[in-house]
């Protein structure tokens, strides 16, 4: 059977492990775990030679005793007092003060009414729980502490006609503050697993956590070891990503990250390292990332006929997929948010070339043309062939980018609303529409006020009272009054 060695350090200390290439990623941890001595609740963390992180598992790249990683404890057992500090400033709160506080008002209330209410057994069970959940996973993190990893809760899709389309400044310096103290936390086994399914539930994580997981994709396939991606500059490139998708129903984050998150459940389902270089995965993963970047909610026909901007720039030829590449390379050509500074000019035109055929394919009106060379291609494929691959990689992030219907009903529903909302944002005709409406509703309100005022006058001024007026007639010698 073939084995792997892995040589590192534990406070200076030389030491290896030998492992067979499909052990599971568990007996790697706990093999690496004995190696430093750590206890079953500890927190490992394992680092490359230029000082990155790098994931323990199977897949670690074997070393010589020259290149060792190094492995350090970060963390005491739950129990211990170190941790129970740490904790505090992790989560914001002190476990312990808050069964104190939980016992002190079940004294309190004992006390008064003799008998302990059903909501504090309740309270009590839910801090028992936490406390056991802080207990039992293997790395300390948000990320699965407070998260239902269980199929079948319903969420509601976010709406965003109350927001402004581009984030304000406030809003994204606050998501990064909060990526930045979580990207620090290493993320459990379990939640690691779960991203790699295609029934993930992208509802019940916030925006600096799914910056935190995008990392954990990087870093799971070995980008960041393999291409020498400094960690402060991959951060800084997922949060330029996320600064520059808009506050709109469906083409948002969110969305980037559930073409994002398929694409990676797709390169671990179909097995994909072993068939394609790492450098080609790279480009699929980093362009499903960036295929929707600034979008404001307006498809292509919408811009061809309204004759935008973007339309008149790129002569009506996928104004937005166009775009969104452009955008993607903005941010590139930024030093601090450049993660292929690393790379050799052939390795970064290879790349550049990729991103902007796989993001120009995610335009709706070529997907015939591209199937079609899919399934010429499917009888004879070959792997080694590149226009096979190209064709494979079109396919790979058109399959991501309409994979919320591959969901549980329960993940996918909401998208629907969220694209119904967005295409009836589109609808212009809409506005002019309301507008009449209003004024409408305003000219029948002013009729109404003008007859209430025009009652309100009638009440006031009374009419006079008028005598009739007398005719007089001689007769006889005699005056009588008529009355007319």
């Amino acid at each position: 059977m073939a084995t792997k060695i892995i040589y590192f350090t534990v406070n200076g200390r030389p030491e290896q492990a030998e492992f067979p290439i499909d052990c599971p990623a568990q007996d790697v941890k706990d093999l690496f775990r004995a190696a430093a001595e750590a206890g079953p609740h500890d927190i490992l963390k394992l680092y490359n030679t230029k000082g990155n992180i790098i994931n323990i598992s199977p897949q670690l790249a074997p070393n010589s005793p020259h290149s060792c990683y190094k492995l350090e404890v970060v963390a005491a057992d739950c129990n211990s007092e170190l941790l129970g500090s740490d904790l505090v400033v992790a989560l914001g709160f002190d476990l312990s003060s808050m069964e104190k506080r939980l016992q002190s008002l079940e004294k309190r209330i004992l006390t008064e009414v003799a008998e302990t209410p059903a909501i504090v057994f309740e309270m009590k069970r839910q801090v028992e729980s936490f406390r056991e959940k802080l207990e039992s996973v293997e790395h300390l993190s948000w990320l699965g502490l407070f998260k239902d990893m269980s199929e079948g809760t319903h969420k509601p899709s976010p709406f965003y006609h109350k927001r402004t389309l581009r984030k304000t400044r406030e809003e994204c310096e606050h998501v990064r503050e909060k990526f930045l103290q979580m990207s620090s936390l290493e993320v459990s086994e379990e939640v690691r697993q779960y991203l790699k399914t295609p029934t993930f539930d992208n509802w019940q994580w916030e925006d600096a956590e799914i910056m935190v997981l995008l990392q954990v994709m990087y870093t799971d396939l070995d980008f960041i070891s393999t291409f020498n991606i400094e960690l402060d500059v991959m951060q800084q490139f997922l949060y330029e990503v996320y600064r520059r998708y808009n506050n709109i129903p469906f083409h948002n984050f969110k969305h980037c990250f559930c073409v994002t998150q398929m694409m990676y459940g797709l390169i671990w389902l179909t097995d994909l390292r072993s068939k394609m270089d790492s450098i080609d995965l790279l480009i699929m993963l980093t362009s499903a990332v960036c295929h929707d970047l600034d979008h404001t909610g307006y498809n292509n026909a919408y811009q061809i006929n309204a004759r935008t901007e973007l339309a008149l720039r790129y002569n009506d030829i996928s104004p937005l997929e166009n775009h969104h590449c452009a955008v993607a390379f903005e941010i590139l050509e930024k030093t601090e948010s450049n993660i292929f500074r690393n790379l050799s000019t052939e390795q970064f035109k290879r790349i550049r070339e990729g991103i902007i055929k796989c993001i120009l394919a995610t335009d709706m009106t070529r997907h015939t043309e591209i199937l079609n060379k899919f399934k010429a291609l499917l009888p004879v494929f070959d792997f080694s062939n590149k226009d096979n691959r190209d064709v494979l990689m079109m396919i790979m992030i058109k399959v991501s980018d309409i994979s919320n219907e591959a969901r549980p009903m329960d993940v996918a529903e909401p998208w629907l609303d969220c694209l119904l909302q967005e295409f009836f944002n589109q609808q212009h005709i809409i506005d002019p529409v309301r507008k009449a409406l209003d004024y409408y509703t305003e000219m029948e309100k002013a009729l109404e006020r003008e007859k209430q005022n025009w009652a309100q006058s009638e009440k006031i001024v009374k009419p006079s009272t008028l005598k009739e007026p007398e005719a007089h007639l001689e007769s006889d010698g005699m005056t009588k009054p008529v009355n007319l």
